[in-house]
């Protein structure tokens, strides 16, 4: 916990940028009968029933100093996909860092492993070399400040039904635009010694 807390108040250094990566499974959801648009003093209606179309995975990238988010949208969450998505978080977005600071939670697929599922050893070897891995602690992965940027993309941009992956990249993209432009950051302020007094029951006691 107080490893992630640290990279947080890091002072920003594009040559050691932090991003924050997580993930979310997302249902598709179709509607069986056209809904009603909205007018004056009406809201938008539309029918209790609707149809599964399956499911998606929701891949997020968040810088938090600098304000710059990008979702994948994917059909699976594998260790590939995750390598992959590694790959273009570290080799296009960050291609001319030293160290990409990264943070995720300790989910099976967040490794270097990952890497060696999606590409030839020397590829991953290389893209794994460049990473500095922080994670959160088993049960605390609300320190991943992704965590936070999802729960707004839920509130604001997949609250409504969503029937197909075409929406759904639509959707999001245009969300993640509009808050890019507004070039929206986290500000973290949650320190250790915030963590060893509110938090003090988690460590060990000495007496």
């Amino acid at each position: 916990m107080e490893d992630v807390i640290g990279v947080y108040h890091r002072p920003y250094d594009p040559r050691r940028p932090v991003a924050c990566l997580d993930e979310q499974p997302i249902q598709l959801i179709g509607e069986t009968r056209t809904p009603i648009p909205a007018k004056p003093g009406q809201p938008r209606r539309y029918d209790y029933e609707y149809q599964r179309n399956g499911t998606a995975n929701l891949f997020l990238a968040f810088a938090p100093l600098v304000g710059w988010r990008h979702v994948s949208v994917t059909e699976r969450r594998t260790a590939k996909d995750f390598g992959t998505f590694l790959r273009y978080v570290v080799d296009e977005v960050y291609e001319e860092a030293e160290k990409v600071i990264l943070v995720t939670d300790n989910l099976n697929v967040h490794g270097v492993g990952s890497l060696y599922e999606a590409f030839d050893p020397a590829t991953a070897r290389r893209i794994a070399e460049k990473i500095e891995w922080h994670y959160t602690p088993k049960h605390g992965s609300w320190l991943n400040v992704a965590e936070c940027e999802f729960a707004v993309l839920t509130r604001q941009c997949l609250s409504r039904r969503i029937g197909t992956m075409a929406e759904l990249r639509r959707r999001i993209g245009a969300w993640e635009n509009a808050r890019n432009e507004r070039l929206v950051e986290a500000k973290w302020r949650f320190t250790t010694a915030d963590a060893r007094i509110k938090l003090h029951r988690l460590y060990p006691s000495t007496q």
